[in-house]
């Protein structure tokens, strides 16, 4: 989604910076076209060669040196991003001050910006630093992190830089069209477990993927996302109300309590159909248990759609073979208004990948996508609901 795009990326002097290789590395690789401009002080920390090597473009550094580039760079960016910018470089950014090529580009500039400070946690609870940012964000600008955790002096506390792949994540949700503002999404993801014992559960190979990917690309176009997940490696993405669960009759719960307010509910997770009869609360012996009785597990979208009529419902159908007719018959037998389809025996399309390669239906039509990066898949499914919504 970044492709074509002109990204500038500000440098202000922290150790910090050497976190901003792999950000300039993430948006040169997702198709963008990087300008780093560096503070003197900047430049005590990481060479400009190094930012120059990565990005295959100039770094800027000098104010004089081309005396129109603080009105050229600018011009031609669709984001500034600064990273670290320090407590210095907020406050002349707060007060209007351009006595370098950084600052100078700063108030030059039209486009969307975002600031990841980096400071000691004096520093950035400072209330001085405090009323700068706010005054930033007043006016617009995009304010990533800090995070809470061990600082370059040793100490603990609030001013650690966010990492890149946070700060990479803003970059996309800023040149996201927000159209989907008026939507509250619940988004089911991962697998459910059902215990046997303490120990021991039913359970499938769902990592959870599908799920996040559809709550992070709906929370990039402004949706409001809570998301129930079973277990997961995944880091729940930010600005996403988190819900952590095990079972289907917690996730069943979870969102039993989040659907009343809610617009839309996308049932990503792989929920298990069975689960034992009977739970022990202590480990079963091996030799005792020669066999073991299940019983269905609750049907949380039937559940769902009971007593929620108005609420738009996506389900998902995982088959072993091609059998879009099964998904078909599932969507009307639970009243959906979407299922997505797809055959897990597909190259790239079963568990755990980052690919996907599906089929969206609806009562008007089946959309056939070819194999895809999930984001992308993701950003169909939404497309599609919008599209039937309206």
């Amino acid at each position: 989604m970044l492709k074509n795009k002109n990204i500038l990326v500000g440098i202000s002097g922290s150790v910090a910076a050497y976190k901003t290789i792999d950000l300039i590395r993430r948006l040169i690789d997702e198709g963008a076209s990087v300008s780093v401009i560096m503070t003197d002080a900047a430049r005590k920390f990481i060479t400009p060669l190094t930012y120059q090597a990565i990005s295959n473009n100039k770094v800027y550094t000098d104010l004089y040196s081309e005396p129109m580039s603080h009105i050229l760079l600018p011009a031609n960016a669709d984001l500034f991003v600064i990273a670290p910018a320090t407590a210095n470089i907020i406050g002349k950014f707060a007060s209007g001050i351009a006595d370098d090529l950084l600052t100078t580009c700063f108030i030059a500039s039209t486009c969307k910006k975002i600031i990841a400070p980096a400071m000691n946690w004096r520093m950035y609870e400072n209330p001085v630093v405090q009323s700068n940012l706010k005054s930033l964000l007043s006016k617009g600008i995009i304010q990533i992190g800090p995070e809470k955790g061990s600082l370059a002096c040793g100490e603990e506390g609030s001013g650690r830089m966010s990492e890149a792949v946070d700060i990479f994540e803003a970059v996309k949700s800023a040149l996201t069209e927000k159209d989907l503002q008026n939507e509250k999404i619940i988004v089911t993801a991962g697998p459910t477990r059902e215990y046997i014992d303490p120990i021991r559960f039913i359970s499938n190979r769902s990592s959870g993927k599908m799920g996040y990917a559809l709550a992070k690309v709906a929370l990039r176009r402004g949706a409001e996302v809570t998301l129930i997940s079973g277990y997961s490696k995944l880091p729940p993405p930010r600005g996403a109300v988190f819900i952590s669960v095990e079972s289907a009759e917690e996730m069943n719960n979870a969102v039993k309590s989040e659907i009343a307010s809610s617009s839309v509910l996308i049932m990503a997770a792989a929920v298990s159909d069975f689960k034992p009869s009977d739970f022990s609360f202590e480990k079963i012996d091996k030799h005792q248990l020669d066999s073991l009785k299940i019983i269905k597990t609750v049907d949380i979208i039937s559940e769902a759609r009971k007593n929620n009529p108005e609420v738009f419902i996506i389900g998902f159908s995982a088959e072993t073979g091609f059998k879009p007719e099964r998904a078909l018959k599932k969507m009307n037998e639970k009243n959906m208004d979407m299922i997505v389809f797809n055959d897990v025996t597909e190259a790239g399309a079963g568990f755990d990948k980052d690919t996907n390669k599906v089929i969206l239906i609806d009562r008007n039509s089946q959309i056939e996508l070819p194999l895809m990066d999930k984001e992308s898949v993701a950003n169909e499914i939404l497309n599609r609901m919008k599209k039937i919504k309206a």
